[in-house]
């Protein structure tokens, strides 16, 4: 099979999801789900990547669509790169399994569909925070502990974020 037929088998909607989840679970694999725009890729994503899936056998990317990323009010010309173009580099990583766009605020559907083993954010939340209205609350993590999972926290690495390079782009 050819790397772009592989890349394109790696983007998947949400009724391709679950068989290909049950079948990872069929094999015992730890499902670790993980969530973002990641619009401009950079050494921070990969980083942050590379760790999540250190934690599991099959890590699962839900990706915010377009319309998701306008709604979190990131900044106008957010995102710079469409939905289909950060799907294709995020699938591109050798340590991302499966990407599903999410057009939802939230990826607590896709969280409630997936049910992973393992729910993974940055530290700048709180895999600790049970208050849903907290900022540092990890949505879904209510999910994943009632199935007996884990929600994980990975330090950001520091210096790296879409914003900062953006500005940096600007100057």
């Amino acid at each position: 099979m050819s790397y772009n037929n592989k890349l394109s088998k790696k983007i998947v909607t949400a009724d391709k999801i679950v068989r290909l989840i049950n079948l990872e679970r069929f094999y015992d694999r730890k499902i670790v789900f993980t969530n973002g725009c990641f619009d401009i890729l950079h050494r921070g994503h990969v980083e942050y990547l590379t760790k999540a899936r250190d934690l599991g056998n099959f890590l699962v990317l839900g990706l915010n669509t377009d319309a998701s990323v306008k709604r979190q009010n990131k900044s106008p010309e957010r995102p710079i790169n469409n939905e289909e173009t950060r799907a294709t580099i995020i699938a591109a990583l050798e340590c991302v399994d499966l990407v599903i766009l999410f057009d939802e605020d939230t990826p607590y559907e896709l969280i409630k569909l997936i049910q992973p083993d393992v729910l993974i954010k940055g530290a700048d939340y709180d895999a600790n925070e049970t208050n849903s209205s907290s900022k540092k609350y990890i949505i879904g993590s209510d999910i994943v502990k009632t199935g007996g999972g884990n929600t994980v926290t990975i330090d950001l690495t520091e210096g790296f974020s879409t914003t900062n390079l953006i500005d940096k782009l600007k100057k």
